[in-house]
């Protein structure tokens, strides 16, 4: 359960980095709760395929599974670190009138990671379920707190959350290499 706990934080904080961004651009209570569902949608979406093919391929790896999982957050958790340190800082992308197929496409670019994510769940055992709903209120809830203090806080908060996210990411996948959980 803590691995899920620290998996599902460290991949809301895309999600919470993303609606800060948004969240400087001022948007409505209305407009705050469907970012939140549909970011909450996708990152808790995304890694059901994960987990599933990631549940297929961990009877094939045997004991292995556990190092095959942890790398791959290893790996997600340094690209997504050097992908945030090589980013410009771009204007917050104006979705208070945006249709609802361009919220989902940004969306599903903050999740795709969660498929890698969910493979490396699946190779664990996790419960599909206790994941789906877990990464869902995790995802929604950060989200919110992101739309909510965008204005306060400013894009360096956003670009340090998503630092953060990766580190915890990594540190995930090197913990369970070690076999600590």
């Amino acid at each position: 359960m803590l691995t899920l706990l620290l998996v599902a934080g460290s991949v809301g904080l895309d999600n919470f980095a993303a609606a800060i961004a948004i969240g400087l651009g001022g948007v409505d209570q209305r407009v705050r709760l469907r970012i939140a569902v549909v970011f909450g949608l996708f990152e808790a979406g995304m890694p059901v395929i994960g987990l599933l093919i990631g549940r297929g391929l961990s009877g094939a790896l045997g004991s292995a599974a556990h190092l095959v999982g942890g790398g791959l957050l290893i790996l997600v958790g340094a690209q997504m670190g050097v992908s945030t340190l090589r980013s410009d800082d771009e204007a917050p992308p104006a979705l208070a009138g945006a249709p609802l197929g361009r919220l989902a496409l940004l969306a599903a670019g903050l999740s795709i990671d969660n498929l890698v994510i969910g493979f490396a769940l699946g190779a664990r055992d996790t419960s599909l379920v206790l994941a789906v709903i877990v990464i869902g209120v995790v995802s929604v809830g950060l989200s919110l707190a992101g739309l909510e203090l965008g204005n306060r806080l400013g894009a360096e908060v956003g670009h340090r959350s998503e630092l953060l996210g990766a580190g915890v990411l990594v540190a995930v996948g090197v913990a369970m290499v070690a076999g600590i959980l």
